[in-house]
């Protein structure tokens, strides 16, 4: 832990290789990729993504591990991702706590049953990979539209998971937010409940209204007032962490992502600033 005003990152995509070629924004402070979007290339990109990494913390978020699923766990991806992760240096590896996998993928994030059989079965999981990779897993609460055979809550679940596999937390604001209005439950009280040592960074992201009880997470707007006021909150109960705006289609200029990016930037000072002071997590 270190005391100052937080980092702010942004995803980073091959489209933007040129744009960035001449000079990384100065409200950029760290870059996160999709290691499946990148492991298999050579050439150009890998000489590139090396430059890249080599001036810039990276941090890595998963798309297929599927910790959740009765799958076997991929091994040869998990030797694979290990190498990459060595190679260029990437801190963190994290991943959707939920699955997307049954007798193969289905391309989509699936909810985990909140059940006591689903963490025992998850836990030994998220285990195993943390003892492939030789490094804490870091997980991502995720927003869902459904709960089959829930006997737990979403809180009781995340939780149980988080203290019994040793990983750590990636927080997403806008799943809170989101989960929130569609299972009406208390955001703030959720956020509160999450263990502040467990947390390494955060997500925030815009979503998409379809009716007043139902929000559709779509990484594809701006992000929305009440997201950026849980924010806040969050910063003010857990300290300020690393926080990376998602971005995923609907992609606007680099001046309209940095705008948001200054936004975070002046929420995380402002919190810092308060009387007491704020210790704030450093990658």
């Amino acid at each position: 832990m270190t005391t100052g005003f937080g980092q702010v990152g942004l995803g980073f995509r091959r489209d933007m290789l040129d744009e960035l070629d001449g000079g990384v924004p100065d409200e950029i402070d760290f870059f996160e990729i999709a290691p499946e979007n990148w492991m298999t290339l050579g050439g150009r990109f890998s000489k590139q993504l090396a430059e890249f990494t080599s001036h810039k913390p990276f941090l890595c978020h998963g798309l297929s591990l599927s910790i959740g699923s009765y799958d076997p766990l991929d091994m040869t991806f998990l030797k694979k991702l290990k190498t990459f992760l060595k190679d260029y240096n990437i801190r963190l590896y994290s991943e959707h706590l939920s699955y997307c996998s049954a007798d193969g993928h289905m391309y989509d994030l699936m909810p985990i049953p909140f059940t006591e059989d689903a963490i025992n079965h998850t836990v030994a999981r998220i285990k195993r990979v943390q003892d492939v990779l030789e490094r804490p897993l870091v997980l991502e609460n995720v927003s869902y539209y459904c709960a089959p055979g829930q006997t737990l809550t979403e809180q009781e679940f995340t939780l149980a998971i988080l203290e019994e596999s040793g990983c750590q937390l990636l927080l997403d604001v806008n799943n809170i937010y989101v989960n929130s209005v569609n299972h009406k439950y208390d955001a703030e009280a959720f956020l509160k409940a999450m263990p502040t040592g467990k947390i390494v960074y955060g997500h925030i992201a815009g979503h998409y209204v379809e009716a007043e009880d139902l929000i559709v997470d779509t990484h594809g707007s701006a992000v929305a007032s009440p997201v950026w006021a849980l924010l806040e909150k969050a910063y003010e109960i857990h300290g300020v962490f690393p926080t990376l705006l998602e971005r995923d289609f609907n992609i606007p200029q680099m001046g309209e992502l940095i705008t948001e990016l200054k936004d975070i930037k002046r929420i995380q000072r402002a919190t810092a600033r308060q009387p007491n002071g704020v210790k704030t997590n450093a990658l």
